[in-house]
């Protein structure tokens, strides 16, 4: 049993039901995403620094269990009663990350998207602070996610000036 009452069992269990929500959400953004990116996205004006669509999926694979292995060590060792706001913070994010690739490639709708990605942002960078405070590892697993997602940002703007 580790301090909070839980067997290693337990622990892995929270691992994995931690992995099964990110992966969940990634699962539906890429269904949305699917259909756009055969025949919308590639007539849109591209940036010159936007990458290949390649580079998409194996970075967002890589950024999602990060931030399922963030979320499960802060609440592997304060649950959800010891680290509500964290917690529930992340949830937010992770909740605003779907609602990106639905409004971009789900709606065609860039500019709303660009707003709400700044919205996303400072989301992820909210959760950074506390995760941090709680965990610093868990906070430092999110930090490439806030440049990615930064990144993303950037290409989101250059996208709606283009287009």
């Amino acid at each position: 049993m580790n301090e909070n009452g839980r067997t290693s069992w337990q622990d892995l269990g929270g691992l994995v039901r931690w992995l099964a929500l990110v992966l969940v959400v990634a699962v539906i953004g890429g269904m949305v995403t699917r259909g756009s990116v055969g025949d919308w996205y590639p007539q849109l004006t591209q940036p010159a620094f936007a990458p290949p669509n390649a580079v998409f999926g194996p970075v967002w694979t890589i950024l999602y269990v990060m931030m399922a292995y963030a979320a499960w060590r802060v609440w592997r060792v304060y649950g959800f009663r010891g680290a509500p706001w964290a917690l529930g913070v992340f949830l937010v994010q992770l909740a605003l990350n779907l609602l990106w690739s639905i409004l971009f490639f789900g709606f065609q709708q860039i500019g709303l998207a660009l707003f709400e990605i700044a919205v996303l942002w400072v989301a992820i960078l909210v959760t950074i602070v506390l995760f941090w405070r709680l965990d610093r590892i868990a906070g430092a697993l999110l930090l490439p996610y806030l440049a990615w997602v930064g990144f993303a940002g950037f290409l989101n703007h250059a996208f709606w000036v283009l287009n």
